[in-house]
């Protein structure tokens, strides 16, 4: 990529899309452009059209997505399936149509099979059955990533794909119903600290193992995929370090100072047992993170303090 490249961040202000905005930026590229949902409905094929026959984008990341946790994919599959579908087909075929020079799409570690081979190497996609409670997701996303490939191999056409693992930090989505397990426990704790209660509830039994990727680490390695990397194959970006749910709870039951107890509701489903990824691909490119979990989990929870009346708290 050339530093004046019009690189266009769909998604630019949500988790990963802002904090690639933020990686570019930092790295000298001064062309960096994004739109909002009112400017611009991705789902709407002739707006997508519109938009880069109008802006001509050099570049194109795809970070705009309809994301949420086990609740939400649990009770809006249908939703999750048809808005993720329409959208990737209508920019992928977009960056096909107007000659785009390079295409980055985001996908997620949830497209892996729920028994995959731990630590999960690329090559585990579409060997085996999904976890239910995401699947409507990640058959979405699955295809998202089977197009780029397929307009790769037919057209020649240089889309990239990286799968992030579990990620969090500034401008995560802190609304329960809909929000992913490390930003709910950083409201609830904080929440339950203010009022100063004697409990906080959490889903599951907390003996599943994940694997958190500060949502910087992960704009950077794509930054540094865009800049290295022209290959068929996606490449997973996570740490290849995993924890149990319960010691996450620990560490920011910690970090945020409450005092309480944790009561584990065991009804609750908890989700693929175990989600790793082998990062061995990444690695031997010359890409490794740079924030621990320890130190990201007090990155994510300060700003959250001083973002509390701005940052997403209620329903969409």
């Amino acid at each position: 990529m050339e530093k004046t490249d019009k690189i266009y961040v769909a998604g630019h202000r949500g988790l990963v899309g802002s904090a690639i905005c933020r990686s570019l930026e930092r790295k000298g590229y001064t062309n960096v452009i994004g739109r909002t949902h009112k400017e611009l409905d991705l789902l709407n094929q002739q707006d997508v059209r519109d938009f880069f026959v109008k802006e001509k984008p050099d570049v194109v990341v795809l970070a705009a997505a309809k994301v949420g946790g086990i609740n939400a994919n649990n009770t809006a599959p249908a939703d999750f399936a048809y808005d993720n579908m329409q959208i990737q087909c209508n920019v992928i075929k977009a960056c096909h149509d107007y000659k785009v020079k390079k295409l980055l799409f985001l996908g997620s570690t949830c497209i892996y099979p729920k028994m995959a081979p731990q630590p999960i190497p690329e090559d585990a996609l579409l060997t085996g059955p999904l976890e239910v409670t995401n699947e409507a997701y990640a058959i979405a996303k699955i295809s998202g990533l089977e197009m780029c490939k397929f307009f790769k191999r037919q057209y020649g056409d240089n889309f990239i794909s990286c799968m992030p693992t579990n990620l969090y930090g500034p401008h995560d989505n802190y609304e329960l119903q809909g929000s992913h397990v490390l930003p709910a426990m950083i409201r609830k704790f904080h929440e339950a600290k203010l009022q100063n209660a004697p409990t906080v509830e959490l889903w599951g039994t907390g003996s599943p193992l994940r694997e958190f990727l500060y949502v910087d680490d992960m704009a950077d390695a794509c930054v540094f995929l865009l800049e290295n990397y022209d290959g068929e194959q996606h490449v997973n970006i996570g740490t290849g370090k995993e924890v149990t749910i319960k010691e996450l709870a620990m560490l920011i039951k910690k970090t945020v100072g409450f005092e309480g107890e944790i009561v584990w509701n065991s009804s609750m489903p908890d989700g693929t047992p175990r989600k790793l990824t082998d990062v061995t691909k990444l690695h031997e490119m010359g890409f490794m993170h740079k924030v621990d979990l320890e130190e990201g989990v007090q990155l994510a929870y300060d700003w959250f303090k001083e973002n509390i009346d701005s940052a997403r708290m209620e329903a969409r």
